[in-house]
């Protein structure tokens, strides 16, 4: 996703992109360098974001070998 930096500085944070950060207007962000150089942004009080959905809730949730039934009992938060 890419986006223009105004003249002033300002770049706008993709809705998306604030909504998995929880972050809103007159929110504090810090930006820090990743031992790999990559740019990190990061809610300052460090707060996790919340989920933007159920299915972003189970990610990583699911392995191999389990059945139907035991997915769907898993989505269903069974």
């Amino acid at each position: 996703m890419a986006t223009k930096m105004t003249e002033d500085g300002q770049v706008k944070v993709p809705k998306h992109v604030q909504q998995q950060l929880g972050i809103g207007p007159g929110s504090e962000v810090d930006f820090r360098f990743a031992a790999d150089g990559t740019v990190v942004i990061e809610k300052v009080n460090g707060v996790a974001p919340q989920p933007a959905s159920r299915l972003a809730e189970l990610r990583g949730h699911a392995g191999p070998g389990m059945t139907t039934d035991e997915l769907m009992a898993l989505t269903r938060g069974e």
